[in-house]
């Protein structure tokens, strides 16, 4: 499955004239790029897709969407821990018996 994940900006910088930028998902940097809506700033939200950002989210509806990614199991199955985190920072809860081994949700 292929998914569209949201995720901060947080440094932009013009690299062999494409406008690119450092975005934070949730503890995982990757570089994107930004060519499709320059107008992104730092602190901003995007919805990212195979290291293109295709549009600006604000910061409410990236967490409900990390969210909903969580409750549906995608993060973990498509990224691993990495996005389960962030969703978990993003104020998404597991459902429960879900939890990863060593979780402290998969314990209790």
């Amino acid at each position: 499955m292929c998914l569209a994940v949201p995720g901060r900006v947080l440094e932009i910088e013009e690299r062999d004239a494409t406008r690119m930028a450092k975005v934070d998902f949730g503890g995982v940097v990757k570089d994107v790029c930004l060519e499709y809506v320059p107008d992104m700033r730092v602190g901003d939200y995007a919805i990212v897709h195979v290291g293109f950002a295709l549009q600006r989210l604000d910061e409410e509806s990236a967490k409900q969407t990390l969210e909903l990614f969580e409750n549906l199991g995608v993060l973990e199955e498509e990224f691993g821990d990495a996005w389960s985190r962030a969703a978990r920072d993003a104020g998404a809860e597991r459902p429960a018996g879900t939890g990863l081994p060593g979780d402290k949700e998969a314990r209790s």
